[in-house]
């Protein structure tokens, strides 16, 4: 067995850096979701990812796999969801086997309200913390990353998580 080759400083500093940032970024946006509009970060994501989607639904399947999430972890989330009225959920007319995700009035009237404090937040505890540079430079950096990990060739970019008005781009 040899050795693992160890994180020289630069190594260290950035990874420590993407750790330490992601966890404090997120949750800074949380709190101020919470405060706005009683929608966790979670929530909103869900929610951005239905309110985009083509009638405003997405099957199980491809909502967990936009959020990198498991199919376990998604139906116990989008179970508290539909408690609170955000989503329904419906099988599939043409597959009863498959389950979508769909967004309800409630959860897009609650979409819309918490957009703005959602946009307020992200400029605030990222975006308008780095120059105009430092942000062209981190968006390739993601670029690579998520291109790597999802296994595909260097493209536009893909997906997002929604800091525009809802409808809006």
């Amino acid at each position: 067995m040899t050795d693992p080759q160890w994180l020289d400083d630069v190594e260290m500093r950035a990874w420590l850096g993407y750790v330490r940032t992601r966890d404090l970024i997120a949750a800074a946006i949380g709190r101020d979701a919470g405060r706005a509009a009683n929608l966790s970060y979670v929530e909103y994501s869900v929610l951005v990812y239905l309110a985009d989607a083509p009638g405003q639904r997405l099957t199980f399947a491809d909502l967990a796999g936009a959020l990198e999430w498991s199919q376990s972890r998604l139906s116990h989330q989008i179970t508290r969801m539909q408690k609170r009225g955000l989503v329904s959920r419906e099988t599939m007319p043409h597959d009863q086997r498959r389950t979508v995700a769909k967004l309800t009035p409630a959860g897009g009237q609650l979409l819309i309200t918490a957009a703005p404090a959602h946009v307020r937040s992200v400029r605030e505890h990222m975006i308008d913390v780095l120059d105009r540079d430092q942000l062209a430079t981190l968006a390739e950096i993601y670029d690579v990353l998520v291109d790597h990990h999802r296994g595909t060739k260097p493209t536009a970019p893909v997906g997002r998580l929604q800091t525009a008005a809802p409808g809006e781009d």
